[in-house]
């Protein structure tokens, strides 16, 4: 008889985790059903593994969350800055463009997929909105983290009441690029040059994400921002990640999940 594999593996953000009324996680890789270089627990419906096995990965997410599977939402994610507003889970085939899911709605799991990418999940108990965003640097520069915030304000959040807490992102150290992705931000403000360190090769450099993502939170002015500090492309073992999966030139990688649900 096959082993039944282990729970999923939930991280959670330092200071989301005492938020009242909240419960959220970042998934890794661990304690799913897929196989192959989707081992094991790959949520990514956009992925080419078997469409039930993702299924029921992602199931085993949302019992973690304590919540059905049919009550977990997450959207067709296009690397833009469209936010859903949503009162109801929507059938998979059935999810609209956006990156970021907003809600007031208890007992709905909202959530995004990433591998690299930044997962961010934002809550403001007193009002009881909850807010999960993917955040790439596509969607970073064109206002995915704004949109959400302006989007749960529409639902009676304020910013200073607002937690928010960034999952496991590609690091700095991990993530090379070139002198034309680097001008792109700085054209955006020159200041953005502090985003970028020299890189391991003559005129490349090294982006901090993360780094990036905290100053934009931070202009919000939010009452907390946690960044949990893992970095994707190093660990295999815990994460999925697009860029490890490029360089090896394999076909097709998994996707993690990050939700957050109210009580």
């Amino acid at each position: 008889m096959m082993a039944q594999p282990s729970e999923p593996e939930r991280l959670v953000g330092r200071h989301l985790a005492s938020v009242p009324g909240v419960v959220h996680g970042f998934f890794t890789r661990r304690g799913g059903l897929s196989s192959g270089v989707y081992a094991s627990l790959n949520c990514g419906i956009g992925s080419d593994d078997d469409r039930d096995t993702v299924l029921a990965n992602r199931g085993r997410a949302a019992s973690a969350l304590r919540v059905d599977a049919e009550h977990l939402a997450s959207p067709y994610q296009v690397h833009g800055a469209d936010v859903a507003i949503v009162e109801q889970a929507w059938p998979p085939g059935e999810r609209p463009e956006a990156d970021a899911i907003v809600t007031k709605t208890a007992g709905l799991a909202i959530a995004v997929g990433t591998a690299d990418c930044a997962p961010v999940l934002f809550a403001d108990p007193e009002a009881g909105v909850i807010g999960a965003a993917h955040a790439g640097w596509g969607g970073a520069r064109k206002g995915i983290l704004e949109a959400t915030v302006a989007a749960m304000t529409t639902l009676g959040a304020r910013p200073d009441r607002t937690s928010a807490a960034i999952g496991p992102t590609i690091a700095q150290e991990s993530y090379e690029v070139g002198p034309e992705f680097r001008e792109r931000f700085t054209t955006d403000d020159p200041s953005h040059d502090r985003f970028f360190a020299h890189g391991k090769r003559s005129g490349r450099f090294q982006f901090g994400l993360v780094d990036y993502l905290v100053a934009k939170l931070g202009q919000m002015e939010l009452a907390t921002i946690s960044p949990i500090g893992l970095d994707t492309y190093a660990d295999e073992d815990r994460f999925f990640s697009f860029r490890r999966t490029t360089h090896r030139g394999e076909a097709d990688y998994g996707r993690m999940i990050s939700a957050i649900v109210l009580r």
